[in-house]
């Protein structure tokens, strides 16, 4: 699998949401496809989405987890107070990835408050990368202290057969986009953020504890991001075998710089659902991709609820 994400050429509107040209709900909700949004206009922006989450929910949360392609699923885990759709959200639209329902969903886990992305936005949808991290930057600001990235990944590591869990412990962004690009915002981050320690060392640890004590086994790797939506060619599992990736996705790397930016704790797993192109030399597509996602989110709905229930306990 790849991660990341095209930009498409829309230009912004006179608005200050980037657009308002006639005859798009989208655009006229403040949403331009592709429009690159500089750090220094997020504050802006997240004031609107904050106040368009309070009016329907007072929910607090400290943990927001990312639900990956075919990770949906997960969300049955959570007891549910509000479910938000992407596209009632101003400047958000419908998300259009397979296997992704859309939804901001506001409830408890392990009797944590938390704060779900049931799906999420990709650079090969067209967005821009300070898009795609909108999410996480809201849900800093509705309180959460953590995050949890997952996603489905295809395995570099030759080792890591469909149905690995790989605790992420690094990562490789070969996107070329990067969400700090422009004018930055002190206010939520440094203009020059450290990126020795994005993947949290202790809640990795947590993590491990959690799986062990589900009995589940969790690897350890790092995590490579392409833009996508084609899947690598043998040629570039290779090369990122040799820079020293064990899975490669089409997200999550830009979430993860952005969340870290802002002052949140990063944690994340990817789920091998494939190995990588020219490991079998079996093709791949996106059914199996949704199929082996399906088939292991139980074991991952397992540590990630034990995980947040241990934080509940700190």
């Amino acid at each position: 699998m790849t991660a990341g994400g095209s930009r498409a050429g829309a230009v912004g509107g006179d608005g200050p949401d980037g657009g308002n040209a006639p005859g798009s709900s989208s655009q006229e909700r403040g949403f331009v496809l592709g429009r690159e949004i500089p750090p220094g206009e997020q504050p802006a922006r997240l004031d609107a989405l904050e106040k368009a989450v309070r009016a329907r929910t007072g929910l607090r949360p400290r943990v927001g987890l990312v639900l990956g392609s075919g990770l949906g699923g997960l969300a049955d885990t959570i007891q549910l107070d509000t479910a938000i759709p992407f596209a009632e959200l101003p400047g958000w639209p419908p998300t259009t990835a397979p296997g992704h329902a859309g939804r901001l969903l506001f409830g408890s886990l392990s009797g944590v408050p938390v704060v779900a992305q049931q799906g999420r936005f990709h650079l090969y949808e067209g967005h821009s990368a300070g898009f795609v991290v909108q999410p996480l930057l809201l849900m800093q600001r509705l309180g959460a202290e953590i995050v949890l990235l997952t996603n489905a990944a295809g395995g570099v590591n030759a080792g890591f057969a469909a149905g690995t869990l790989m605790l992420i412990a690094d990562h490789l962004n070969q996107t070329g986009r990067h969400p700090l690009i422009g004018a930055n915002a002190a206010e939520l981050g440094p203009r020059f953020p450290d990126m020795t320690a994005v993947w949290d060392p202790e809640l990795r640890a947590r993590l491990h504890a959690a799986a062990s004590a589900e009995g589940v086994d969790l690897a350890e790797g790092v995590y490579a991001c392409l833009l996508g939506p084609s899947y690598e060619t043998p040629a570039e599992v290779r090369s990122l075998r040799t820079l020293g990736a064990d899975a490669v996705g089409m997200s999550t790397v830009p979430e993860a710089i952005a969340a870290h930016w802002a002052g949140l704790r990063v944690c994340g797993i990817s789920l091998v659902t494939n190995p990588g192109a020219g490991v079998t030399g079996a093709q791949l597509s996106h059914a199996e991709v949704l199929a082996a996602a399906e088939a292991a989110g139980p074991r991952l709905a397992r540590v990630i609820a034990r995980f947040v229930a241990e934080l509940g306990r700190r």
